[in-house]
């Protein structure tokens, strides 16, 4: 070996490394409210970046809020990773709040794009009866509490600003991206995804160095499991199943026998159930609703000139409003998807269901029954070994306890196939 193939590899060796070419940072967006759907999405992707070695999972955040039990399992996705996961609120217009401030800190690397935000932390306790309320008093405190040191250990953790984290849920403190780097609450301001890249460049996370400044960004869609749940973890989707299960089961009562809309009404109701051990209800709001159901059942028949109508429109709209009014992440119904359901129902048991239950409570206007107190004329002597009686333009079998002569008046008592039984009709004085 020669003096110059030894330097050439003495050269070699101390030559700093060429970065790997070639580098892959996986994609996530999460927009809307967090839920379970979310949560499984999440860790579904941070076993894709790892599988396919990523240099880091990069998950875009714009999110109002969601469900406390959803984020504690993506804060448990993210402490698991073994990949790094950088959390990107963006673009602007974007927020991170309630759940998505928890989520936010939880990441090893936290950025903003300019003209976002971050904080309103404050918890939403649960309500009696699967209800979601504000709680008061000792309630309040528990959960203020509660939710104050989970977000105050997430920073620690993660070596953010641990004060200002306790701020966002005691007193639901907001910044903007600006303030949230200045303060600490975030490590990156990126205009966009190149930027965001290109400043990940070189940082520590995990005990490695990012190489992301030419990395190729590949998507991870959510599955279609996924997005159906995603789709239907949504307030609207509840109360439309709500009221098909309404409309079904009434609809079934008042028509006996029509079977498939007491089939669709039971299968929607079922399918509301769940969602409503998903989502969470208020019970007060769902009293309601139930309140103006029972309002335009009582009205189909009560002579109030639609007074009870106008109550049950009424306890309708409130209900639907308070259903999820203050629920986790903000989820409420629209008065556009409210005005329009309500008048709809109303319309429904007025002109639909009530003429149909209504009917259930008529007497007998066809058919053999509405022989029955009836008055007839005995054809022949009447008594119990038999006789003859003229009817609605027919001859009929009788028979009668109390004989009856031919001509006499009579009253059609009971009925056994052809055979009517009958008895005399008291003599006028």
């Amino acid at each position: 070996m020669n003096r110059w193939q030894c330097l050439a590899i003495v050269g070699l060796m101390l030559w700093p490394p060429t970065p790997a070419d070639g580098s892959t940072a996986g994609l996530i967006e999460i927009d809307g409210a967090i839920g379970p759907a979310t949560a499984e999405y999440v860790a579904r992707a941070i076993g894709e970046a790892d599988r396919q070695d990523y240099e880091c999972l990069i998950v875009r955040l714009d999110t109002p809020g969601g469900l406390l039990e959803s984020t504690k399992r993506i804060v448990q996705s993210f402490y698991g990773s073994p990949r790094p996961v950088v959390v990107y609120v963006g673009p602007a217009g974007s927020t991170a709040t309630s759940a998505g401030c928890f989520i936010t800190l939880a990441a090893d690397v936290a950025v903003m794009a300019p003209g976002t935000s971050i904080g309103a932390a404050h918890p939403v306790s649960s309500g009696g009866g699967g209800g979601t309320e504000e709680a008061g008093g000792v309630m309040e405190e528990k959960m203020t509490n509660y939710a104050a040191s989970y977000i105050e250990s997430i920073a620690q953790r993660r070596q953010r600003n641990v004060e200002w984290a306790g701020k966002a849920v005691r007193t639901s403190a907001s910044i903007t991206a600006d303030e949230a780097l200045k303060l600490g609450v975030i490590e990156v301001l990126a205009e966009d995804m190149p930027a965001l890249l290109r400043q990940l460049e070189g940082r520590a996370a995990q005990g490695r160095r990012l190489a992301t400044a030419d990395a190729e960004i590949v998507a991870i869609p959510m599955s279609t499991r996924e997005r159906f749940f995603q789709m239907i973890w949504r307030p609207e989707v509840m109360f439309f199943l709500m009221l098909v299960a309404i409309y079904g089961i009434i609809g079934e009562l008042s028509n006996p026998g029509a079977i498939v809309p007491g089939v669709v009404g039971v299968i929607a109701f079922i399918l509301a159930l769940y969602m409503g051990s998903v989502l969470p209800v208020n019970a007060a709001g769902l009293a309601l609703i139930v309140l103006a159901v029972g309002l335009f059942v009582v009205d189909a028949f009560a002579t109030t000139h639609g007074v009870l109508t106008f109550g049950g429109i009424v306890a309708f709209l409130l209900g639907g409003f308070m259903l999820f009014d203050q629920a986790e992440g903000g989820l409420r119904l629209s008065w556009t998807v409210l005005l329009p359901s309500a008048l709809c129902t109303a319309a429904f048991f007025i002109f639909v269901a009530g003429a149909g239950l209504k009917a259930q409570f008529l007497p007998v206007k066809a058919g053999a029954q509405t022989l029955l107190g009836q008055t007839a004329d005995a054809v022949t002597r009447i008594d119990a070994t038999g006789g003859t009686v003229f009817v609605e333009g027919e001859y009929w079998s009788a028979t009668s306890d109390t004989p009856a002569d031919a001509g006499e008046t009579v009253e059609i008592t009971g009925r056994d196939g052809l055979n009517l039984y009958v008895k005399p009709r008291p003599k006028e004085a």
